[in-house]
């Protein structure tokens, strides 16, 4: 059965291999199920009703790639996506997270109806790649600081240095502190599944110490999911509200087709699954088991899904099909009866999983072309103006309104595309729309 779904010899692997693959991939990336909750009860989300949603996206959607798109890719909702959810748009809507999800669930239509179509390629290409990458920097930025304010290491200050350095004696910032320690430790001595196995000990340790509250089992039934199943709208009464929703659909719109395009091209090379043209095979299904993903996860209740570079490390433990996605699946199946376990992880032990992920973004900025300043400057815009505005939305557009004019006035013009003038014009238009009227 398996030989015919997957192909396996063509494929030059075997069932064990795949299991042992997507048993590699789960322990990498089962973080999520900690941390996803944990961010998005910042948004006024019940916790166990986004832990049950947050294991059903990542198995329905990785089951979809793994058995549609037959790519040994896993999905699960997005690390930045989801801090931009809950402590930006969110608020923004006045805490309606109901709406966010419904801005949710439009950017998957939108990625379905690109995904189908050439429009995608040629999206994607029209970005300038330094921008691309100033993107993803400046959320990991963004994912630090929320991590270390989760941790305690920095609070606000009410002063003109806009933030200060907390109480460091603090057992929550020591306890973070050794689980930052821990999971960079193995990480650098490649054990597979150090982020859990970070968050677990902060976890263990917290309680021995008093700082945390044991959990009466480590298993039981799933959760609840009824709190945020289906649960989405696509209205309100609020100001500038139509403005908003089109800004936030635009920014997850396009930060997980870039995510999503640059994670899937970087496992599929180190994998070796490129054809001989340098394409992934099944990618316009990939993509759009990606889209639906998104709109699946909305309908559940989480944020924006997207293709996990976590996958990688399955592809390194030999995984070259669906079936490693599928044993993913299966296994984030089984851990709708770890609810107990999870709710018992405190806030300060996700937040070095936090900072983990923000050191994996930002690395492509040594990619930049520093040499060039019309590229340097938005580029350095971008990744600062995110995490220091507390949101992506303005940070991007921060970055397109100045790369536009850097270029323009450096009579540089040729270098602009359409895609990149909609984008600043857009983004224009949202700052002139949310201008106190002129006395």
């Amino acid at each position: 059965m398996f030989e015919r779904l997957f192909q396996l010899e063509a494929h030059n692997t075997t069932v064990r291999r795949e299991v042992v693959a997507g048993l590699t991939t789960f322990l990498t990336m089962a973080y999520i199920m900690f941390v996803n909750p944990k961010v998005l009860t910042a948004a006024g989300m019940d916790e166990g009703a986004v832990f049950a949603a947050t294991c059903l996206s990542v198995a329905l959607t990785s089951f979809m790639m793994g058995m549609w798109a037959k790519l040994p890719v896993a999905l699960a909702p997005g690390m930045g996506l989801n801090a931009y959810f809950a402590y930006t748009v969110v608020p923004q809507l006045n805490y309606d997270w109901q709406l966010a999800l419904g801005c949710v669930f439009l950017s998957g239509i939108l990625f379905v109806l690109i995904s189908v179509t050439p429009a995608r390629e040629w999206l994607i290409n029209a970005l300038p790649r330094s921008l691309k990458l100033a993107i993803a920097a400046g959320i990991g930025f963004f994912l630090a600081l929320i991590g270390l304010a989760e941790a305690g290491v920095i609070t606000s200050n009410g002063s003109l240095s806009l933030l200060t350095s907390g109480h460091l004696t603090e057992p929550r910032v020591l306890l973070a502190a050794a689980g930052f320690v821990i999971i960079f430790a193995l990480a650098a001595r490649r054990v597979t599944g150090a982020v859990m196995i970070g968050i677990l000990a902060v976890t263990v340790a917290a309680i021995a110490t008093g700082n945390g509250i044991a959990p009466s089992q480590f298993t039981g039934p799933p959760p609840s999911i009824a709190a945020t199943l289906f649960q989405l709208h696509f209205s309100s009464t609020a100001a500038n509200a139509g403005a908003l929703v089109a800004t936030s659909v635009l920014v997850f719109l396009v930060v997980d087709m870039l995510d999503t395009s640059g994670t899937l091209t970087a496992v599929a090379y180190q994998g070796g699954l490129l054809d001989e043209n340098g394409r992934l095979p099944n990618a316009r299904r990939a993509l759009t088991t990606d889209a639906v993903g998104t709109m699946i996860g909305a309908a559940l209740g989480t944020s924006p899904v997207t293709a996990y570079i976590e996958s990688a490390a399955g592809i390194q433990a030999g995984g070259r099909t669906g079936l490693t996605a599928v044993v993913v699946a299966v296994l984030f199946l089984l851990c709708l009866f770890l609810s107990p376990l999870a709710g018992a992880v405190p806030e300060f032990a996700v937040a070095p999983a936090l900072v983990f992920v923000a050191v994996l973004m930002v690395k492509g900025l040594k990619e930049i072309d520093w040499d060039d300043l019309t590229e340097a400057a938005p580029a350095l815009l971008t990744a600062l103006a995110i995490p220091l505005t507390y949101s992506i939305a303005t940070g991007i557009g921060i970055g397109f309104i100045a790369y536009v004019a850097i270029k323009i006035v450096a009579w540089r013009w040729r270098d602009l595309n359409w895609a990149v003038f909609i984008i600043a014009l857009a983004f224009v238009a949202k700052v002139a729309v949310d201008m106190p009227p002129l006395r």
